[in-house]
């Protein structure tokens, strides 16, 4: 079957606003789009920007919009968002991370975002001989969170976003819960700066986009709403107001 890339384009040398150019190419049904994007820029226009790794579904460059939709380029099938010979499909870059070229965008407030949750673990001060032991069910309540490939697509789709840009987003917030949920971890409290904060996670209005849209079907908004839970049980037990409650007064 035949179908119609219309991809957008921007070149910061060259342009000043993005561009949709159609690129027409030849695909099977089961194809990637990743496959089609990868004719285009074989065999049609080598200028064609955009990021990809392992195609496999696993490290997440591929994130971008599809119809519309935060998609892996690489797990999104030709019959999954083109339901006949000749149909057009567009293709856009994530939201709210400015376009270096093309397809690719410039994820360094994402990173930053990541690493302002302290998304490693961190010990109490008794340091033990041996390794920190687990039991399998305090291992399943995070487990969900180990998931995440940092594509940045719950970024994208997040509503917040796009009045609140500073609002520290979905994947930071997943990160964060991955550790704050470690029976093993000791540092909520060095986190809750960034997360009990006016741009923490008090902003999430549950729109279920993060959630919706990730490729490994992480149950973000949950996880976010957990996380609210925990620092509120945090602050009640020392007297204390979260930064909600104090903005509410």
């Amino acid at each position: 079957m035949q179908i119609a890339l219309e991809i957008q384009r921007f070149n910061p040398e060259t342009n000043t606003e993005s561009e949709f150019q159609t690129f027409n190419v030849t695909v099977e049904p089961t194809d990637r789009i990743l496959d089609a994007l990868m004719e285009i820029s074989r065999n049609q226009d080598g200028t064609l920007v955009f990021r990809k790794s392992c195609a496999h579904g696993v490290c997440g460059s591929d994130a971008m919009r599809i119809n519309g939709t935060e998609r892996l380029a690489c797990k999104t099938l030709v019959q999954d968002v083109a339901d006949a010979d000749g149909a057009t499909v567009r293709i856009e870059p994530l939201r709210h991370l400015p376009i270096q070229r093309d397809l690719m965008v410039d994820q360094s407030v994402f990173f930053r975002k990541f690493r302002s949750v302290k998304p490693y673990f961190v010990a109490g001060s008794e340091i033990g001989e041996r390794e920190y032991l687990q039991s399998q069910a305090d291992r399943a309540v995070f487990d969900d969170a180990t998931k995440c490939i940092n594509c940045s697509a719950c970024y994208s789709a997040c509503p917040v976003l796009q009045k609140n840009p500073d609002f520290l987003g979905p994947a930071a917030i997943v990160q964060a819960a991955r550790f704050v949920f470690d029976s093993r971890d000791k540092g909520l409290e060095a986190r809750l700066d960034v997360l009990d904060s006016p741009d923490g996670v008090w902003p999430c209005e549950n729109h279920f986009e993060c959630t919706r849209v990730c490729p490994r079907e992480i149950k973000i908004t949950k996880l976010i709403n957990l996380t609210k839970r925990e620092i509120k049980k945090y602050r009640e037990a020392r007297g204390e107001a979260t930064a909600e409650h104090k903005e509410a007064n």
